[in-house]
């Protein structure tokens, strides 16, 4: 089972990028996938989620995301996305993607798998 990670890199601040994570091992759509963030010196943030199979659950987005970052997937290509415009400074993170069975709500215990994370930067 493997989770992996890409799309970061530096972006100006109002920009975008579109992170990609993309599972093998298991199938995207049995498993709730997730977006975490590390920032230096700060705890570990949800960012973002999307249910498996149960599409009638709506995307999980933290406060200081929503509106600017949207989650997707890709059932053929076994990949989850995450959209993210209009960045600030206060984005800047090394973001992780994860899975697990249920949504995500906030646990500090979710997450059965784990991906390595990509390095976002956001500055001018």
């Amino acid at each position: 089972v493997q989770l992996q990670a890409s799309g970061g890199g530096l972006a100006q601040p109002g920009g975008s990028l579109r992170l990609s994570c993309a599972a093998s091992g298991f199938r995207t759509d049995d498993y709730a996938i997730g977006w975490f963030r590390q920032a230096p010196g700060k705890e570990r943030e949800g960012v973002s989620c999307i249910s498996g199979s149960d599409t009638d659950s709506m995307p999980y987005y933290s406060d200081s995301v929503k509106g600017r970052f949207t989650i997707s997937r890709d059932n053929a290509k076994n990949t989850v996305y995450l959209q993210m415009n209009s960045l600030n400074p206060e984005d800047t993170a090394v973001y992780y993607c994860a899975a697990d069975r249920y949504m995500y709500s906030g646990s500090s215990y979710w997450g059965t798998y784990w991906g390595k994370g990509t390095l976002v930067t956001v500055s001018s």
